[in-house]
Order: structure tokens, then sequence, then C-alpha cells
């Protein structure tokens, strides 16, 4: 039993009850994960590999799939396979664990996104002293700010959940621990920590997203003076990260800029931003990224070529 609760264990109600809905679900989900997995994978080698792939963009772009492989692990493992055989509890222990993982990876990709925004505004408008601004020991320190910064966050959510009393019924209306279902099942009031909660999370969300769209904005239009292939080029990678941040933000900001109380819609949006959007963000940066791409090519051809 844990401290400030008479319960030891949840009880997930789930995307559905149905069986056979959740046979299918769990099948195509399984499908999302091993493509997002082994797609992860292949760009984290590729630029490891790679020695062509050795500026500043690349480095962040092996670091944002490495999140998504722990950050998948962590969500879409335990959905997937409570969908197949059909389990639907979880100890208080591992919901906290969960919990931690959630917000802790997620938000991580939160903060590079905020941090390649930077790369690429260092890249387009300040090209002459990009690798003076963008050298790798800044690449490195941007990196662990980002994960430090992030682990304080998880630990603050962490600790304002673990000091509730939780009572029953221990039924979460979802498939994972989140803040918002957790904050139902508690015994007090729990108003003031909502506001904590919101103040400490969806504010964060808002911060960034508005800072990443003026940043992109004034990027959009630095590349005036550029060549037309220049320009293009630049219009290419900026749009891609703009089509992750929109994918990423409007189902944060919904879910956590808000007033503590659930709604139906708030399970699927939970399903596209820990199994879709993890799996978008690989074919947008891998399929409209001809250099990784190129570059993933030679290295297969090379490694048929050494086989055979």
């Amino acid at each position: 039993m844990e401290p400030g609760s008479n319960i030891t264990y949840f009880i997930f109600l789930g995307l559905t009850q149905n069986p056979k809905e959740q046979k299918v679900l769990s099948v195509l989900f399984l499908f999302f994960f091993i493509l997002t997995m082994v797609g992860n994978i292949l760009i984290v080698l590729t630029v490891t590999v790679s020695k062509t792939l050795n500026s500043p963009m690349y480095f962040f772009l092996a670091s944002l799939p490495f999140l998504g492989l722990i950050y998948s692990s962590s969500i879409s493992s335990r959905l997937i396979s409570d969908l197949f055989f059909g389990k639907n509890t979880i100890s208080f222990k591992s919901c906290k664990t969960q919990l931690f993982m959630e917000h802790f990876f997620g938000g991580s990709e939160l903060i590079l996104l905020l941090v390649m925004a930077y790369d690429c505004y260092a890249a387009l408008c300040k090209p002459l002293h990009y690798l003076v601004i963008m050298r790798q020991g800044v690449c490195v320190v941007l990196l662990l700010v980002s994960w430090v910064g992030r682990c304080l966050y998880s630990v603050t959510q962490l600790i304002t959940i673990y000091g509730l009393p939780f009572c029953d019924p221990n039924v979460i209306d979802h498939f994972t621990c989140d803040v918002f279902p957790l904050l139902k099942l508690v015994c007090t009031d729990t108003y003031v920590i909502g506001i904590l909660v919101v103040a400490n999370g969806g504010l964060m969300c808002i911060i960034v997203f508005l800072f990443l769209s003026v940043s992109y904005g004034v990027i959009l239009h630095s590349p005036k003076n550029l060549s037309q292939e220049g320009r293009w080029k630049a219009l290419q990678t900026c749009g891609s990260h703009v089509t992750v941040v929109v994918c990423f933000f409007v189902p944060c900001i919904f879910m956590y800029a808000r007033p503590v109380k659930t709604f139906s819609i708030n399970k699927s949006l939970s399903v596209f931003y820990t199994v879709i959007t993890p799996m978008l963000n690989l074919l947008i940066y891998s399929l409209r990224n001809s250099e990784l791409t190129n570059v993933m090519k030679k290295l297969w051809r090379r490694k048929r070529q050494i086989k055979f």
C-alpha cells in the first residue's frame, strides 16, 4: 500500500471493452510500433555511422528518434500488450514509473524541437557564423539542458501525484497513467493542484509553441536573399519542422492547457501523440530529407555488396 493511498493498483478502462476491437487495435498499433522502432533505429545508426551527416542538424535529428524510441517503448508497448492479452491492471509503482517516463521523454522532445528551431535559425539567418554558434560543445550542452530541465519537471509532477490520497473506485478511464485521469481518483479537493498542473505543463506548452511560431516566422522570412535552390531547401527543411511542431503541440496544448476535466476525445488525442506522432515524425524527417535518404540508400547498398 502506497503512502497517502488505500489502493495498490489501478484498473484501465482502455480504448474499448470489445475483445475483437482490442485484437484489431493491438495488431494495428503493433504495426505502427514496429515501423516507428525500425525507422528510428535506422536514422540513429545512419547518422552515427555516416561521415557526411556530421552537422549539428543531424546531431539533433538523431537525438529526436532516440527519444522517440524510449517514449514509444514506455507507452505503446504497454498499450499493445494490454489490448492483445486483455490485461487492464497496473500497480501503483508501475503507474508512477509510466507517468515519469511519459512526461520526461515527451517533454524532452518538446524542448528538443525548440533547440532544433534555434539550429535552423542559426543555419539560415547566420550562415557565416553557424559553425561557431552551433559548435559541438554547445550542441551537447543544449541537449543536456533539455534532459535535465524535463527531469526536474517530471519529478515535480511525480511528487505532486505521489503525495495524494487515492481511494476506490481505482478505475482509470484511460489506457495510460496520466495526471488528469489520476486526479479524478483523488479523495481530496484537487482544484489548487489542478491549477498547478496546468501552470506547470500547459503553460509551458503554450509558451514554447508561441516561441516556436515566432521563430519559424522569422526563419521563413529570412531566405529571401538566398538563391532559388537555397530558398527551396530552407523552406523544405522548415516545413518539416513546422509540421512536426503542429502535430505535437496542438494535442499537447488541448490536453494540458485547460482545467482538469475529461472529454471523450482525450483518449483519441493521447493515441495520436503517443502512437501516431512518433511515426509521423519519422516519415516527415526521413522522407522529406533527401540527403538523409540518399545516405541510407548508399549504406544499404554497401552492406549488400559486402554481404555478397
